[in-house]
């Protein structure tokens, strides 16, 4: 079977995102035809496990110590709170049941239940994704053992661009992360945030990073910046609405995504509850093919299982049904 290219130039990349945007687009949706089934949409759906009080500045979060956003701190959830979600999202159709703690790091003395609230979702049939911080190799290869099937750590941005957005890590801390995650043999989950008054450049050299990775990401979220009230992000955009990412380039951004990396599930992330019905189909053209749905993404808003039901209807989209198959090919990757 060919691998997919990891020896990406930005200069390419760049091509890609200045070629005529249906040509784009097209490009996109036929990379998307070879390695995926057409149509099919995974639904996914996130639960904040422990909310508030991070010890990092990231400027778009308002789960950040450092802003003042109006959110309390809380302490990580019990498993039992953990399983009656899961069982409700897989109810409602998520084939893939994500978790996220507002840690910097994890911390070996939360391992027993986070490996607890792992092997409860897993016994579902659902996917299993977990992002926790900065993880050690020792934690990576625990959670591994426990059956996690992704972490995600996202890269957020480009590294030129990254300083800018959080101070209290740096860029290689994430990779190092993403290392260890793959070396205790996980897939990997990371994309990143457009919209955070970061240049055309920085979008090249956020899809930059990730295609030219060892071996791609399995999945790749990409967001468009939710600005929240008391994030200095959030504060910039509320004084200066221009600085909003327009549609048209969100879309660009998840079809150089699709080409560069044509097996990765390209998730359309945070923002859709703001994007209009014509950019996220768009985006789907483009080669997004898989979603979070429910009312609440960790802290905010997020469309609702209804309306993403009547969207997929109206484009005629499917949910995917199992998570198994794609199991099975990451297994048969390693």
């Amino acid at each position: 079977m060919t691998q997919p290219r990891t020896d990406w130039t930005r200069d390419e990349i760049a091509a890609l995102f200045d070629l005529p945007f249906a040509e784009l687009v097209f490009r996109a949706a036929e990379t998307h035809r070879e390695h995926h089934t057409p149509g099919e949409i995974q639904l996914c759906t996130l639960l904040s496990i422990k909310t508030g009080g991070c010890a990092e500045d990231c400027g778009y979060c308002s789960q950040s110590a450092h802003h003042n956003t109006g959110l309390k701190a809380e302490k990580l959830i019990d498993v039992d709170a953990v399983m009656i979600a899961a069982r409700e999202a897989k109810t409602a159709g998520s084939q893939r049941f994500c978790m996220g703690a507002a840690w910097r790091e994890l911390k070996d003395r939360d391992m027993d239940a986070i490996v607890s609230m792992i092997s409860g979702v897993r016994a579902l049939g659902m996917e299993t994704c977990m992002t926790l911080g900065m993880i050690e190799p020792h934690q990576a290869r625990r959670l591994a053992e426990a059956g996690l099937d992704y972490y995600n750590h996202n890269i957020d941005t480009s590294p030129e661009h990254y300083g800018d957005i959080i101070t209290t890590r740096t860029f290689q801390d994430r990779l190092d992360t993403l290392g260890h995650v793959r070396d205790a043999g996980m897939a990997v989950c990371s994309g990143g945030i457009v919209g955070m008054g970061e240049t055309r450049s920085d979008r090249v050299g956020f899809v930059h990073a990730l295609a030219t990775l060892p071996r791609h990401p399995e999945s790749v979220p990409v967001n468009a910046l939710v600005p929240v009230k008391g994030t200095p992000l959030g504060d910039m955009l509320a004084d200066t609405p221009l600085a909003k990412i327009d549609d048209i380039e969100f879309v660009r951004t998840v079809a150089v995504a699709r080409i560069t990396m044509p097996k990765s599930m390209v998730r359309l992330s945070a923002g859709r509850e703001s994007m209009s019905e014509a950019t996220q189909a768009l985006c789907f053209l483009a080669g997004a093919n898989s979603i979070f749905t429910g009312d609440k993404l960790l802290t905010t808003g997020n469309r609702g299982d209804s309306a993403d039901a009547a969207l997929l209807a109206k484009l005629g989209l499917r949910a995917m049904e199992s998570a198994e198959p794609m199991r099975a090919e990451l297994e048969a990757a390693e």
